[in-house]
């Protein structure tokens, strides 16, 4: 069957006229490294933060999408995980997959299509409906949100060069950046004075590794896993010693099973009691036991 452009403002409530929702926006606001680092500072007293990943999904609302995340952000507030990738003339945008097909409109590789070309193609819900949303470039993104909320930037092969000119360039003052290595945090460490990295520390040997690297606890956030692990209790009690927060990341597990079960799936993790869950439904913790 042939699927049909939606209509946003018909759809949900709250409708989308423009750049801006007429309904109020649940805000993060950080003017600089200090209050950013503050944000992410671990107190055995803050609530549990629901990160969007990809930007956060709802029907009608596609991943990657600055109308997805601002839906969000007027249900709750939320930062949110995005992926930035390059098109075949360097211009970055948002898009998980190297390819079109699974998203959008379009099918083949993103890195074959200059930035023009690829304003063709209109962006799919997760359930695969099409909207009338483009895809954005990162800085797009970043521009929207700079007064809005914080980024968490999950690298598609970008060259880390690029990533530090950019940001050094324009000093957003709400970034995170993902690294896949500890090699790949002090590369941005060493460059960029003004943001925090997200850095997998999910047992005792990561933690060592990231010890020993010599960047402050305080440039960190912690990424545990796809869940806490009450195996790994001795990590998390040293890195909350340090002021770190612990993330675990749930899409590819409890985002995936079956709308019945999500909830439970939701609580169980919850009672585990991370600092910080991501998932790709960031709505659905709505009215959830948050608070510690």
């Amino acid at each position: 069957m042939r699927k049909k452009i939606i209509a946003i403002a018909l759809m949900l409530s709250g409708g989308f006229t423009g750049s801006t929702y007429a309904q109020k926006l649940h805000t993060i606001k950080v003017k600089n490294l200090k209050e950013l680092q503050n944000y992410f500072t671990y107190s055995p007293k803050k609530d549990i933060i629901i990160s969007g990943h990809r930007g956060g999904m709802l029907p009608g609302y596609p991943e990657n999408c600055i109308p997805s995340c601002e839906k969000t952000l007027s249900l709750m507030p939320s930062f949110f995980e995005i992926d930035p990738r390059l098109t075949k003339d360097s211009v970055l945008v948002l898009m998980h997959d190297a390819t079109l097909d699974r998203t959008t409109t379009g099918k083949g590789n993103v890195s074959d299509y200059t930035y023009k070309e690829i304003q063709q193609f209109n962006l799919k819900d997760r359930e695969g409906n099409v909207t009338s949303y483009k895809i954005p470039t990162l800085i797009e993104m970043l521009d929207w949100g700079k007064d809005k909320t914080i980024f968490n930037l999950d690298n598609k092969h970008v060259p880390w060069e690029m990533y530090s000119k950019l940001l050094k360039a324009h000093k957003y003052p709400n970034i995170m950046l993902s690294v896949r290595s500890i090699k790949e945090a002090l590369f941005y460490y060493e460059r960029n004075d003004d943001v925090i990295l997200c850095v997998k520390i999910s047992n005792m040997n990561e933690y060592k590794e990231f010890e020993q690297s010599g960047i402050p606890w305080n440039r960190i956030m912690a990424y545990v896993g796809l869940a806490m692990d009450p195996k790994q209790q001795a990590v998390y009690d040293l890195l909350h010693k340090h002021g770190v927060m612990c993330m675990s990341s749930v899409p590819s597990t409890l985002d995936k099973l079956p709308p019945k079960q999500r909830k439970a799936g939701y609580l169980k993790e919850i009672a585990n009691k991370p600092d910080i869950i991501e998932t790709d439904y960031p709505s659905l913790f709505i009215g959830l036991p948050l608070k510690k």
